[in-house]
């Protein structure tokens, strides 16, 4: 299994589609977009498309539909064909004079055949056929106005965005999130009839609600062409309750069943659900630069996982504010420069230190190469010092395009330590540190009773102090790292005192900034009752204690809090960083939390990996702490939108 591997399978899938674009309108959503960004960049597409103007849109209701001289049209679309998709192709068509319609989707035809309620005895007989997008193309000649034009409906496996060799991302499914034990209660409510679920271990795929069971379908079917791709008969297995569903469709899925019997590779394949461990994703404690750009800077707009870089900068304009806008933002995504690309990989993989120091040499090498002007300064790397070695490239066009990707990893450098400063990065780490003492040495009403002097409403706030969205990430982080809860009068007494201060603090909020808006259900702080405050605080304050009960159900991986001693302080020990250890750890036994959930080969997750020693890293996205307020208090884990 060979990290390339991971990397080619997303090119050949975007191969694929570049065939069919020549010349054609192209419209892309925007985790096929995020796909084409990471895997092979967006100059691939317009060089393939080959029109002197730009001929790409995003594919969402209002997308301008083509004219007399644009009759073909290509749709690279990330979801099922079918309900909404298809009414917003139906409106651009019928908008637009296309003679030549392309729709490629991410999803397969066996998916299209389940979400369509074709039994799996029928689906087998249907082995080659493609009678979904088969269809499709006959509507979509219909829209086109002429059964005579030509219309395609294929499948291209477009699920990863590559982010490095040994890190990919799935974009569709960055809302996807692990169920909460107040899950149960509302799968019981939808099923009065049948037996009631005790805990998330009793929750099975047949006891999802339609929607995430398709969803949860969409990624087994686009891991399954992974596998295919890479040439492995895959072993699953599984930590938490939503990754053993998962693993257990994919070792059952039909295709993927036939696939192996001639696969000639052997993988394991380990589902980790990421609440059994969200300190470290709303924790301030890692010492990477490349955490820290991801969230610090904003998001790049339609991304997930893509930032900002201000690049006035290396313009004649001033660097002021209202500037920003003037020029089209840099991004971290490089995917072709090589030289960049070596840096990114370096910064992912490197302390912060190494990091910003390998950002320095990369730049003075570069100036070197160029024959700029650089003044070298060794010691301590600072912003100022970045910036004097990228100002060198700003006054010449040719260094500027040679050098572009680089620039744009500098500028993400340097703008990242500058607003570090303000930030209040070293406050939340001060705050985590002092916690992680705590937790050993006092109740959990004493670290409550402490969060408690520092929620303080927005007319009394400075800027050191924490806005709600901070406060929240900071409840994460104590519920999550304290995990099992011993609660008495006293923690229940510390906990309604939040709970009261931070309703309060909710409703007298001058605007709500856009999180709040999601939690709160209200679009102005005007119609944020103290009553509806509260209501929404205690919804919080019950998803928290499943978050700190999350690792009830483990039997080994139960903390990630390790206690001090004389000789070092107490600390955090990611989860995923345990499982990862007692997989290659030959001397133990296979971990009893880590389920197999294929039959086969048994001991292949000790084997199979120490054979192999390479390991890709799969993930729904690059997770900045204010990601996870919204994945876990405003995001209906559930009934998620399939766009139907």
């Amino acid at each position: 299994m060979s990290a390339q591997g991971v990397l080619s399978f997303t090119q050949q899938g975007w191969e694929q589609v570049l065939a069919k674009t020549k010349r054609a309108l192209v419209y892309l959503d925007a985790p096929c977009a995020e796909s084409l960004h990471w895997g092979c960049g967006s100059t691939r597409l317009l060089e393939a498309v080959g029109a002197p103007d730009c001929h790409l849109r995003e594919f969402e209701p209002e997308a301008a539909g083509g004219g007399a001289g644009q009759p073909k049209a290509v749709f690279v679309l990330s979801c099922l064909l079918k309900g909404r998709t298809v009414e917003i192709l139906r409106d651009i068509i019928r908008r637009s004079h296309f003679q030549y319609c392309v729709v490629v989707t991410a999803v397969s035809h066996a998916v299209h055949l389940t979400a369509n309620h074709v039994p799996p005895a029928t689906a087998a007989e249907l082995e080659g056929q493609q009678p979904v997008f088969e269809q499709l193309e006959e509507k979509l000649c219909e829209w086109m106005g002429n059964m005579n034009y030509t219309a395609e409906v294929f499948y291209a496996p477009l699920l990863l965005a590559p982010v490095a060799p040994y890190l990919a991302l799935t974009p569709s499914f960055a809302s996807l999130f692990p169920l909460l034990p107040q899950d149960v209660h509302l799968l019981n409510s939808t099923r009065p009839d049948k037996r009631r679920l005790g805990s998330l271990a009793e929750v099975d795929a047949t006891v999802l609600t339609p929607e995430l069971q398709l969803q949860v379908r969409c990624l087994v079917s686009g891991l399954s062409s992974l596998c295919e791709h890479l040439g492995v008969r895959e072993e699953c297995f599984a930590v938490g309750s939503l990754s053993r569903i998962i693993a257990a469709d994919l070792a059952n899925y039909a295709p993927a069943k036939n696939r192996r019997k001639t696969a000639s590779g052997r993988a394991s394949v380990v589902f980790v659900d990421r609440t059994l461990d969200l300190t470290g994703a709303v924790g301030h404690h890692g010492d990477n630069l490349v955490e820290k750009i991801i969230a610090v800077l904003p998001q790049l707009p339609g991304h997930t996982n893509d930032v900002m870089v201000n690049m006035v900068e290396l313009t004649a304009l001033q660097t002021e504010e209202e500037n920003r806008n003037m020029v089209a933002p840099g991004c971290l995504a490089q995917s072709n420069d090589a030289a960049a690309k070596a840096l990114w990989e370096a910064l992912l993989s490197s302390k912060h230190k190494e990091a910003v120091m390998e950002v320095r040499r990369h730049l003075v090498e570069a100036a070197s190469r160029e024959n700029l002007p650089i003044k070298m300064s060794m010691g301590r790397v600072t912003p100022g010092q970045l910036t004097s070695y990228i100002q060198l490239f700003k006054n010449n066009h040719k260094a500027l395009m040679n050098h572009c990707g680089l620039l744009q990893l500098g500028l993400a450098t340097v703008q990242t330590l500058k607003q570090l400063q303000t930030a209040k990065w070293d406050n939340f780490l001060a705050f985590e540190r002092l916690l992680l003492q705590s937790i050993g040495e006092s109740s959990m009403s004493v670290v409550l009773n402490q969060l408690l002097l520092m929620i303080k409403p927005s007319n009394q706030r400075t800027s050191d102090d924490y806005s709600p969205e901070e406060l929240l990430i900071l409840l994460i982080y104590i519920y999550s790292v304290a995990g099992e809860l011993t609660v008495d009068q006293d923690f229940d007494e510390a906990e309604e005192k939040v709970k009261k201060a931070l309703a309060r603090v909710f409703c007298e909020e001058s605007e709500l900034s856009p999180l709040l808006q999601k939690i709160t259900g209200c679009d102005s702080s005007v119609n944020l009752t103290l009553h509806k405050s509260r209501v929404v605080v205690e919804a919080l304050f019950t998803s928290l204690r499943d978050v700190a009960g999350a690792r009830n159900l483990m039997k080994q991986f139960k903390s990630v809090y390790v206690p001090g001693s004389p000789a070092h302080q107490a600390s955090y020990k990611p989860l995923l960083k345990q499982v990862v250890e007692e997989i290659f750890n030959p001397e133990r036994p296979d971990p009893v939390d880590i389920e197999h959930m294929s039959s086969g080969l048994t001991d292949l997750l000790k084997t199979g990996i120490s054979m192999f020693m390479k390991v890709i890293v799969l993930s729904t996205r690059l997770l900045k702490p204010l990601n996870i307020p919204e994945l876990l208090f405003a995001t209906d884990r559930l009934h998620p939108d399939l766009h139907f």
